[in-house]
């Protein structure tokens, strides 16, 4: 019985290693190749070349070029590439409108995907550590806040509800907004017909009245303080439903079309693209994800590595 307990010991011992060694090395793999993950929701997407990516992930962590901070791929603080990550090598988005993106205090500067919209779309995404926003009063019937409530609506439906506000702020009832739209329409002469063309033109030109997008980064319970503030009452509000999220730290207990920055941002402006301006989306807005899919995959591969899938 002793030969017994000791030979299973033994057994055990080297079932042990064989499972260390093959994690150790399989995980060395995952550095040294790219990824080939079959089953990325991301893979469709049309991406710049990520071999700049994958060449910083074997060397490690490099530094920040402005604050000198160890980091891997970009700094989340200074919001730049790292030394191993050439800027000429990271694509750029045009976007469509411009995003402020308003951050919570205590949300984990390493965690958030916000700052991917900063790297990859630098001249339309502006990024405010709450409390210190600016003011939207003013400019309530150009702008959109992505949150999800009672009131909020869908990305098709935001020509509709912004003709109910005006530069002075939200009409008091829908029959008032109708009394005095807020830009006045030329009058038609009865003999004249528009044409199909003119139409998805002048839906376009409704669209662009939307300037600005405001998306709120923070975990779901820390929202509340953001979202009760009196500078963002008021504005329209827009729920993005039909997407489930591929977040890697998705929040335990919450819906998985609770998405995460960069998704939302990049999801909404397919959605614009195509139900507002009218236009057949063809990958415009993909890069956003550049990152993004990136680390998904990496993610997805090291926790498969490990069993945890």
């Amino acid at each position: 019985q002793l030969t017994m307990s000791l030979n299973s010991s033994t057994l055990l011992n080297e079932e042990n290693t064989q499972g260390a060694r093959r994690n150790m090395e399989c995980l060395e793999s995952l550095l040294q190749t790219p990824s080939s993950f079959q089953d990325n929701p991301l893979q469709q997407l049309q991406l710049a070349s990520q071999e700049v990516l994958e060449k910083a992930k074997k060397s490690g962590r490099s530094k920040c070029p402005r604050c000198s901070s160890s980091r891997m791929f970009y700094c989340y603080t200074c919001f730049v590439p790292v030394e191993t990550v050439p800027t000429t090598e990271i694509p750029t988005v045009k976007l469509p409108l411009k995003i402020d993106i308003i951050k919570h205090p205590n949300e984990t500067d390493g965690k958030s995907t916000a700052v991917h919209a900063k790297l990859l779309a630098p001249d339309d995404v502006t990024i405010y550590k709450y409390p210190c926003i600016p003011e939207y009063e003013e400019k309530r019937h150009e702008i959109a806040l992505i949150f999800p409530g009672p009131n909020s609506v869908s990305v098709k439906d935001i020509v509709f509800h912004l003709q109910k506000y005006t530069k002075k702020g939200v009409c008091a009832s829908d029959d008032d907004c109708s009394r005095e739209p807020l830009l006045k329409q030329a009058k038609i002469e009865p003999e004249e017909q528009k044409n199909p063309n003119e139409c998805i033109s002048s839906s376009r030109s409704e669209g662009t009245r939307l300037k600005k997008i405001i998306f709120i980064d923070s975990t779901w319970n820390q929202t509340n303080k953001i979202i009760t503030d009196e500078r963002l009452q008021g504005l329209l509000q827009i729920e993005l439903k039909t997407r489930k999220t591929c977040f890697w730290r998705h929040q335990k207990g919450k819906p998985d079309t609770y998405l995460s920055t960069i998704e939302a941002i990049y999801y909404f402006l397919v959605d614009y693209h195509q139900e507002i301006l009218k236009e057949s989306y063809k990958g415009q807005y993909d890069n956003l994800l550049f990152f993004f899919s990136f680390m998904y995959t990496l993610i997805k591969d090291a926790k498969c590595c490990a069993g945890k899938e």
